[in-house]
C-alpha cells in the first residue's frame, strides 16, 4: 500500500464529516508513515476553504463535471485505494448522486464509510445507496444497527461490510475538577453539550430541565459549545441560538448556562470534555446511526445522559450510560440529578465507558481501516479480467445549450411573469396568469437542484411563489388564473387546468426545494387546495395534480389524505383509459388534443410508486403509442398540431405545433426512462428536445440562443416569432430536465448507454 485518497469534507470546513475525514486521513498517515495519504474535499461555497497541504484536489458540490475531473485526477495519481466518507447532504445532485459519477469512473478499490444509513429512505435515497453499495468494494459502518440496515433495507452482501467504531482522540481518564479552572467554572458541576447547533439537537429540552436541577444543585452550569451550522446561518441567521438564549432567560437560569458560539479545534475540545461531569445528548429522533460527539465523550469516560437514538442505545447499553425518552425534560432532570447525587454510580458508568473506549482510539481505528483497505485491494485484484466501457457514438450524452435566463427575467416584473411577448418584448396588455407563474416556480426548483443560484433567480422564485399564493381563493379553494396589468383578476371562469398546474408547482416546492419558507408556504396552500381536485372533470388537471401529489409525498409520504387522493385520481385516469381504449386506439379519449404526454406520465409515476403494474403498463403503453403517432417519417418529433388536433378515425393535424407538447413529451419519456432503464425512452426524450433545436418539419430553431427565449410555435410555413412565457418555459423546463437526466445517467446507468469490451 503506497497511496490512499480520502474523499469527503475537510477542515477548516465546519462540519462533523470534515472533522472525521481529517482525523481518519491523519491517523492512517501517522500509523503507517510509509503510506501517502491525501484528500479530495467537497466545497459548498464558491470561495472554498484554506485547506492544508494534504488536500490535492477540490470538488465543487453542485458541478457534475468537477466529480468527473476528480475521477480523472485519481486515475492519473497512481492511487491504491479510494476511501469515501458518505453523507447524503455533502454531495451534489438529487440525494447526493453526483458522487456516483466519480466512483463509476475510477477503476480502483473503493472503501465507503457510511455516516448515515436510513431505515426509511425515499426512492432517490434508496437508489443512490444501492448504487453506492454496488460500486464500493467494501462498506464501513460504525454500529451493528448500520450493518443490520444495510442487509435488511438495501440487500447489501454481508461479506463486504466492516464494522469499525467511530474514531476518538486518546483522552486520559481524569477527574473533571482538574480542567474546570480553564473555563472559569471551578467548584461547579458541569453539564456539556457540543457540536454544530441546529434545531434537531433538542437543547431546549435540557434548558427546560435545568430549573429543577439548579433547585437542588445551584452551582450547576450547562455549557453549550459550538457554532450554529453554517448552512443554517446562511438560510436563517442565528435564530435558533437566539431562541435558546431567550428560553434560558425565561427559565431564569442565565447564571447556569454558558454559550460558546464557536467551532473549536481538537486540542481545546478535549479540555472542554475533560472539564465536564456529565455529557448530555438530547437529540430529537431515533434515526441517527452514529454520533461523533457522543463517541468522543464516551471514550473520554464521561457519565452520559442521552435520548435513545440508535447509536446511543447501542453504545450506552449495559449501564455504560443513561437513556431518557425523546422530548422529556422531566426525565433529563431526573437522571442528571440521580448521577449528581450518586457519585459511585457515576464513577462505575464512567469506568465502563472508558474501558470500551480504548478500542475506539484513532490509532486502533486506523489499523482497522488499513485491514479493510488491504482486503479491498485483494478482492479487486481477484478479478482476472477488467471490464472497460466505451461509449458508442450514438449513445454519447448530447451537448445541451447553456441555461440562459435573460428572457425569463425580462418577462418578470415585481408582480409576476407576463403571459405574452411581441417577439422578445413583454406584452403588458395581456397581463399575467397562474399557469405561467406555476411553470416558472417549478423551473426555479429544478434549477436549484442543478446548482443554479443567483440573487436574481431567488428573487424571481419569490415573485412566482407570491403570485400563486395571491391567486389562491381560500373561500373557493381554487386558483384564479388571469390577472390584468393593473393587478385585477379577470372575471373568467376558474380553469381546472391552472388549478392542477398550481398544485404541481406547490408539490414540487414541498418535495424538492431546500428553502424552508417555500416548503412551508407551499405545504399550507397545497393542503387547502388538494381536496377539491377530486371534483374536477379535466383529465389533464387530474394528471398535473397527480404529479404534484407525487412530489409532495417525497417529503410527507405518511400523509394519508394525499395518498388517498392520489389513488382516487389514478383510478379516474385508469377508468378513462379502460372505457376509451381499443387495440388500434390505446388512448384516454376520442381525441388526442393538447399536453397529451402528461396523461401517461401521471400513470407511470403512480403505477411505479404505488406498485400497481396495471397502471404502470397502461402508462407505458399509451406513451409508446403517442410517440409512434408523434414521430414523422424522417424519424424526428412531430407533435400533434393544435389546428384541429387528432380525432379517432380522422386525420391528425400537423400544425400548429406547440412547445408545450414537446416539453410534456420530454418530461414523460424521461420518467419512463427512469422507471425502466429502457434506452428507447431516453432516445424519445432526445428527439422531442431536438424539436426545439431545429430537428422539426421546417428545420428551424424554436429556441433563440440570443435572447434565451423560445418562439411560440411552428406553423405550416413559418415559425411564430413571439417569445411568450409558455413557450420559453417549455424550453427551459425541457433543458433543465434533460440536464438532470444526464446527471442521473452519469451516476447510475453505465450498462444501457455503453458498449462493453472485455480485455
Amino acid at each position: 500500500m503506497r497511496k490512499i485518497a480520502f474523499i469527503g469534507n475537510y477542515l477548516p470546513r465546519q462540519c462533523g464529516i470534515a472533522t472525521f475525514t481529517t482525523d481518519v486521513c491523519a491517523s492512517v498517515a501517522a500509523r503507517f508513515p510509509k503510506v501517502e495519504c491525501f484528500a479530495l474535499p467537497v466545497n459548498d461555497t464558491e470561495a472554498g476553504y484554506d485547506y492544508p497541504k494534504e488536500v490535492r484536489f477540490e470538488i465543487e458540490e453542485q458541478d457534475l463535471g468537477s466529480y468527473q475531473r476528480a475521477a480523472d485526477f485519481l486515475s492519473l495519481s497512481d492511487v491504491d485505494v479510494v476511501c469515501v466518507q458518505h453523507e447524503f447532504g455533502i454531495f451534489g445532485g438529487p440525494a447526493g448522486g453526483h458522487i456516483l459519477a466519480l466512483l463509476r469512473e475510477v477503476r480502483l478499490p473503493i472503501v465507503t464509510t457510511l455516516h448515515t444509513v436510513l431505515k426509511d429512505p425515499n426512492p432517490e435515497q434508496k437508489r443512490v445507496m444501492q448504487e453506492l453499495i454496488r460500486l464500493s468494494t467494501r462498506l464501513v459502518v460504525m454500529s451493528q444497527k448500520g450493518r443490520e440496515f444495510l442487509k435488511s433495507v438495501y440487500k447489501a452482501p454481508e461479506s463486504k461490510i466492516d464494522v469499525i467504531p467511530h474514531g476518538i482522540p486518546d483522552i486520559p481518564f481524569v477527574e473533571s475538577d482538574s480542567h474546570k479552572d480553564l473555563f472559569g467554572v471551578e467548584g461547579r458541576r458541569v453539564l456539556l453539550t457540543f457540536g454544530l447547533l441546529s434545531p434537531n439537537k433538542g437543547i431546549e429540552n435540557v434548558l427546560n430541565a435545568l430549573p429543577k436541577i439548579a433547585a437542588e444543585f445551584p452551582d450547576v452550569v450547562y455549557i453549550v459549545l459550538g457554532a450554529t451550522h453554517p448552512h443554517l446561518v446562511r438560510e436563517q441567521g442565528d435564530v435558533y441560538r437566539l431562541s435558546l438564549e431567550l428560553l434560558a432567560k425565561k427559565n431564569n437560569i442565565e447564571k447556569n448556562v454558558i454559550f460558546y458560539n464557536r467551532f473549536v479545534e481538537i486540542g481545546e475540545l478535549k479540555e472542554f470534555i475533560q472539564a465536564a461531569d456529565i455529557y448530555v445528548t438530547p437529540y430529537l429522533n431515533e434515526a441517527q446511526i452514529v454520533s461523533g460527539t457522543l463517541a468522543y465523550c464516551f471514550g473520554a469516560g464521561k457519565a452520559i445522559v442521552s435520548t435513545p437514538y440508535w447509536y446511543a442505545k447501542e453504545l450506552l447499553a449495559q449501564d455504560r450510560g443513561v437513556l431518557v425518552p425523546f422530548n422529556d425534560s422531566d426525565a433529563i432532570a431526573r437522571e442528571v440529578l440521580g448521577l449528581l447525587r450518586d457519585g459511585s454510580r457515576s464513577a462505575a458508568m464512567r469506568g465502563k465507558a472508558y474501558e470500551m473506549g480504548r478500542e475506539m482510539v484513532w490509532s486502533k481505528v486506523a489499523c482497522a481501516y488499513m485491514r479493510s483497505f488491504e482486503l479491498a485491494r485483494v478482492e479487486r485484484a481477484s478479478h482476472t479480467r477488467k471490464l472497460f466501457t466505451v461509449k458508442t457514438l450514438d449513445r454519447q450524452l448530447i451537448q445541451l445549450p447553456e441555461i440562459k435566463l435573460d428572457h425569463l427575467f425580462r418577462m418578470t416584473d415585481s408582480t409576476g411573469l407576463f403571459q405574452h411577448a411581441v417577439q422578445t418584448v413583454p406584452n403588458f396588455s395581456t397581463g399575467y396568469c397562474t399557469d405561467d407563474n406555476a411553470r416558472a416556480l417549478i423551473l426555479t426548483v429544478l434549477l436549484e437542484e442543478l446548482g443554479e443560484d443567483s440573487l436574481q433567480l431567488r428573487n424571481a422564485a419569490s415573485t412566482y411563489a407570491a403570485f400563486i399564493r395571491h391567486a389562491f381563493d381560500p373561500r373557493l379553494k381554487r386558483f384564479r388564473n388571469c390577472m390584468d396589468f393593473g393587478r385585477s383578476w379577470t372575471a373568467e371562469e376558474i380553469s381546472e387546468d391552472s388549478c392542477g398546474r398550481a398544485l404541481w408547482a406547490l408539490g414540487t416546492c414541498v418535495g424538492r426545494s431546500n428553502n424552508p419558507s417555500f416548503q412551508n408556504l407551499a405545504g399550507q396552500i397545497f393542503g387547502a387546495a388538494i381536496v377539491p381536485i377530486a371534483d374536477f372533470s379535466s383529465p389533464r388537471a387530474w394528471a398535473m395534480a397527480l404529479i404534484g401529489t407525487h412530489e409532495y409525498l417525497r417529503r410527507f409520504s405518511g400523509d394519508r389524505l394525499v395518498s388517498q387522493l392520489r389513488e382516487t385520481l389514478t383510478n379516474r385516469l385508469m377508468g378513462l383509459y379502460e372505457r376509451s381504449s381499443a387495440k388500434d386506439w390505446p388512448w384516454f379519449e376520442d381525441s388526442v388534443t393538447y399536453m397529451n404526454a402528461k396523461l401517461p406520465h401521471a400513470l407511470i409515476l403512480s403505477g411505479r410508486w404505488t406498485e400497481r403494474p396495471d397502471v404502470f403498463e397502461a402508462g407505458l403503453k399509451t406513451l409508446r403509442w403517442l410517440m409512434d403517432v408523434q414521430t414523422a417519417e424522417g424519424g424526428y418529433f412531430r407533435p400533434i398540431g393544435s389546428n384541429g388536433f387528432y380525432k379517432r378515425g380522422g386525420p391528425r393535424a400537423n400544425f400548429d405545433q406547440q412547445p408545450i407538447e414537446a416539453h410534456a413529451t420530454v418530461s414523460a419519456c424521461l420518467e419512463a426512462y427512469r422507471a425502466t432503464s429502457d434506452d428507447f425512452w431516453f432516445a424519445a426524450a432526445r428527439r422531442a428536445f431536438d424539436w426545439f433545436l431545429g430537428r422539426n418539419d421546417l428545420g428551424v430553431l424554436l429556441y433563440d440562443p440570443n435572447s434565451g427565449g423560445c418562439r411560440d410555435g411552428l406553423h405550416l410555413d413559418r415559425v411564430n416569432q413571439n417569445q411568450g412565457a409558455e413557450s420559453t418555459l417549455a424550453f427551459l423546463l425541457s433543458l433543465a430536465e434533460m440536464r438532470q437526466a444526464q446527471h442521473e445517467m452519469a451516476a447510475f446507468n453505465p450498462a444501457p448507454a455503453l458498449e462493453k469490451i472485455l480485455v
